[in-house]
């Protein structure tokens, strides 16, 4: 995985014994929608794998060989070899967007925006009043950087790197697993609508404003400007819906 895999450590988190492969395939899954592990990368190392998700590597075979079966991965043998990813979001259809908010069922939609802002911008503001370290900023820096460059085609998966990180620096890997888990509930309805150059631009401004209040400590501040930036987004789906 490269530097985008921030959320790797909320996302392939200890599996409950209970369900190992259901989870298993779960956290797998969520990684590459995500693209936490992004189209074209391996997933780490079978051992490393199984280690971080508490299963056995049986367990993890038959999670891998699952997906491969279903079209999100490539399980190459030899020196080389390892399972890619081969998932790629698809091209917005009309009429995917209303399908995906159907499929949440009445009242999905804004439950899913009410859960993203509670955590998003609580992450944000806990970041804001902490004493961030050099690599922190360094972290936020890059993750800005990544994002504000991104050409359209990378742009959903570098944004999500982005959020993702602001609730991973803040240390709680319960606050970065439900930031990714809420990100996850919309990734589908914003997949569903076109990287508008306008709204990227936009949303660029608003990036540059979250990363601001948190490095000048102003927990409020950052509050603050992630509810306008997810406010963006919650308009931008509801108008397209519209």
């Amino acid at each position: 995985m490269d530097g985008s895999a921030t959320g790797a450590v909320s996302l392939l988190r200890p599996v409950r014994a209970g369900n190992a492969f259901e989870e298993t395939v779960e956290r797998l899954l969520q990684a590459i929608k995500l693209g936490v592990v992004a189209h074209g990368e391996k997933l780490p190392p079978e051992r490393e794998l199984a280690a971080q998700l508490g299963i056995s590597r049986v367990t993890l075979r038959e999670a891998i060989r699952a997906l491969q079966e279903a079209g999100f991965l490539d399980v190459r043998r030899g020196r080389y070899g390892g399972a890619f990813v081969v998932y790629r979001p698809p091209s917005p259809r009309k009429g995917d967007l209303r399908r995906a908010v159907n499929e949440m069922g009445a009242g999905g939609l804004e439950d899913a925006l009410t859960f993203r802002m509670a955590v998003e911008c609580g992450a944000a503001q806990i970041l804001a009043g902490a004493e961030l370290t050099d690599g922190q900023r360094e972290t936020l820096a890059a993750r800005l950087a990544g994002v504000n460059d991104a050409a359209p085609a990378d742009y959903r998966r570098l944004d999500i790197a982005f959020h993702l990180a602001i609730a991973e620096l803040t240390g709680s890997p319960l606050l970065a697993a439900a930031c990714a888990d809420a990100r996850l509930r919309v990734t589908d309805l914003l997949n569903a609508i076109p990287v508008l150059r306008p709204n990227i631009e936009h949303a660029a401004t608003q990036h540059a404003a979250i990363v601001g209040a948190i490095v000048d400590s102003d927990p409020e501040g950052a509050r603050r400007a992630v509810a306008e930036h997810l406010e963006g987004t919650a308009a931008l789906l509801r108008g397209f819906l519209g």
